[in-house]
């Protein structure tokens, strides 16, 4: 395992990551045997979220006993200093840790979101006391607007940037990855997979490993897909002209019913949490039936009040038909809810 500095945090981490949301579905024991044979493979860095269910618990439980040979980042997905301070401390009592080393607003994809962290009574006052405190060490962002990741970037408030990354989603190579060198900002990559659409992770890994500074973050529920992605990272990275064509087949086959997660379709004039349940495909894909029905239900809840106004159309840059995907998404849910 080879080991680089994460921007300015002064980190030093492995060059593969441990995303958590997949030891969701694993029970407490495989999930530290996973998350434990990462470990004892070179991985170092471990990324979770107060979302994320039980993941938290799961690896606070697993990491006792190598915390201080580890990296732990968490996020908050609240907006204001009350909330975000519930989800840090919840955080660290599930962490079973008494600091966090890089904490990040999750997923800020929109300006009043944005606003509302920085505005005062916002969230980042929370997280800079909590620096202040040595609760967190290291403060990050992650989200999947690029025009916003940008301006977080330049912002100069953050030492790390999470960004969706891999031979699908590929805008981020140009100016947020400039940008990002330019203000040694760590950039870590989620969603290597596409979010499970991308199914050759040698193909994957192959175009990660063309930008050498960056720090992938796939997710783990198996020991062998550990194996499977180091061994990757054993030979030297050759991309073939073989390896082109077969990504640009991938794309082809992908075509215009893959969501990008901007939000510029939002917000919903009939109260759609449309990004959410665009994604239910993928989430389905990862995921067991139950597990996805329970972690999306919120959003899947809401497709019914779709009313096919042609509101959402228009604002996708990507041309997604929106209300079909939708409707296509719910009958799936539905099919999984009523299989329980």
């Amino acid at each position: 395992m080879n080991y680089q500095i994460l921007g300015k945090t002064g980190l030093k981490v492995s060059e593969v990551g441990f995303g958590g949301i997949p030891i969701m579905r694993l029970n407490f024991k495989e999930a530290t045997r996973v998350t434990r044979h990462a470990f004892d493979r070179g991985i170092t860095f471990f990324d979770t979220a107060n979302m994320y269910k039980d993941s938290e618990v799961k690896l606070g439980k697993a990491l006792l006993g190598i915390r201080d040979q580890v990296v732990i980042a968490t996020k908050t997905g609240r907006r204001d200093a009350a909330g975000a301070l519930e989800h840090l401390e919840l955080s660290l009592q599930s962490l079973q840790t008494g600091y966090i080393d890089l904490y990040q607003f999750h997923q800020v994809a929109q300006e009043k979101e944005w606003n509302a962290i920085i505005a005062p009574g916002g969230a980042m006052e929370t997280v800079m006391k909590a620096k202040e405190q040595g609760k967190v060490r290291h403060i990050g962002i992650t989200s999947h607007s690029l025009p916003m990741a940008i301006k977080f970037v330049q912002s100069g408030l953050f030492e790390t940037i999470q960004f969706p990354f891999n031979f699908i989603e590929e805008a981020a190579k140009e100016e947020l990855f400039v940008e990002a060198r330019r203000y040694n900002v760590g950039i870590i990559v989620m969603k290597p997979f596409a979010g499970g659409i991308i199914d050759r992770a040698a193909l994957a890994f192959k175009y990660l490993r063309q930008q050498a500074d960056i720090l992938p973050i796939p997710g783990f529920d198996s020991t062998e897909k550990i194996d499977e992605i180091l061994a990757i990272y054993q030979h030297p990275n050759v991309v073939s002209e073989e390896d082109l064509l077969l990504m640009d087949q991938c794309r082809s086959e992908v075509g215009n019913q893959f969501c990008r997660r901007c939000e510029y379709c939002q917000p919903c004039p009939n109260g759609v949490m449309i990004t959410a349940a665009m994604g239910y495909g993928v989430i389905a894909k990862r995921m067991s039936p139950a597990v996805a029905v329970d972690f999306a239900k919120t959003a899947m809840e809401t497709v019914p009040n779709c009313v096919d106004c042609g509101v959402c159309k228009p604002r996708c840059p990507y041309q997604l038909p929106i209300p079909e995907i939708l409707r296509k998404h719910y009958a799936l849910y539905q099919k999984h809810r009523e299989a329980q």
